[in-house]
């Protein structure tokens, strides 16, 4: 849910998964047959909307991903009503790996959010420099492709913070040792820190720290996510080092219930938690 600097996502990027590919391919189904309803060659769409013909037959046989732009020439010049632009929001979708799009489905299902976090800062809570700072700092290297999903996909993860239609309750508690952790640079840490001061006063979000200080924590085996969801289950996942998981076997649950309780217990009250991050805003 966002740890770890393998990639804070707990997956290994590489080719696409199945579902995404076979979206992929539908979308060049559909240009296709536009295409072919205006008797067009794939070279010269590709001139008329301003892409070479090898990328339009990529696109076409499902082995490129086509921007929004690309796709909303097309519908233009193949005059299809809409039909392909709005393909849009799918390619999207197909872009991010399928653990993240599994991952925020369950987000956006959830009616309470519970993370403990003890190295890095949170996904959902992570800007865009911070998080980006995080995927450079995984090895083996992920490649300026792979980099750019990744940070699509985390962004796009981060809107259930901002829900329409249901706004769950989050609960954060941080390790002191994720806030003091210079994550690209020191300034990259301040403005990190100042989105946590933000979020901390929204309604729905608590945000607590276990400070270094505190002899006890409950957390020591590493970080874990709890999502309750709106039909009563709750679901936990966990993700260190190269294996990332969803758990939803009842005693693990309870055993990670039992572990977060004790957590928030033992770190600091929110009220506290958003002081103790001003005086390490002000050591920054």
């Amino acid at each position: 849910m966002g740890q770890g600097p393998q990639n804070g996502d707990g997956l290994e990027t590489g080719s696409e998964d199945e579902e995404s590919a076979a979206v992929l391919r539908t979308v060049g189904k559909v240009v296709k047959k536009f295409r072919e309803r205006q008797g067009l060659t794939q070279a010269e769409l590709g001139a008329a909307i301003g892409y070479s013909e090898e990328q339009a037959s990529a696109v076409e046989r499902g082995r490129r991903t086509p921007k929004p732009q690309f796709l909303e020439a097309a519908d233009r010049v193949l005059d299809a009503g809409g039909v392909i632009a709005a393909l849009s929001k799918d390619v999207e979708e197909a872009r991010y790996p399928k653990k993240v799009r599994d991952l925020a489905k369950l987000e956006a299902e959830a009616v309470e959010i519970c993370a403990y976090d003890n190295s890095v800062v949170n996904g959902l809570l992570q800007t865009e420099e911070y998080l980006r700072a995080v995927f450079a700092s995984r090895r083996p290297a992920f490649s300026e492709e792979d980099v750019e999903r990744l940070v699509a996909a985390r962004l796009a993860r981060q809107r259930v913070l901002d829900g329409k239609q249901m706004i769950p309750a989050f609960s954060f508690v941080h390790d002191e040792a994720a806030l003091r952790r210079p994550v690209g640079g020191r300034m990259v840490l301040r403005r990190q820190l100042e989105r946590l001061l933000e979020a901390g006063q929204k309604r729905n979000v608590e945000i607590q720290v276990l400070p270094l200080a505190c002899e006890d924590n409950a957390g020591l085996d590493g970080p874990f996510h709890l999502l309750r969801l709106k039909e009563g289950t709750t679901v936990g996942h966990s993700d260190i080092q190269l294996v990332s998981r969803l758990i939803s076997d009842r005693r693990e649950i309870q055993i990670l219930e039992l572990r977060y309780g004790i957590i928030r217990a033992q770190a600091l009250t929110p009220r506290e938690s958003l002081a103790y991050i001003e005086k390490l805003l002000g050591e920054t």
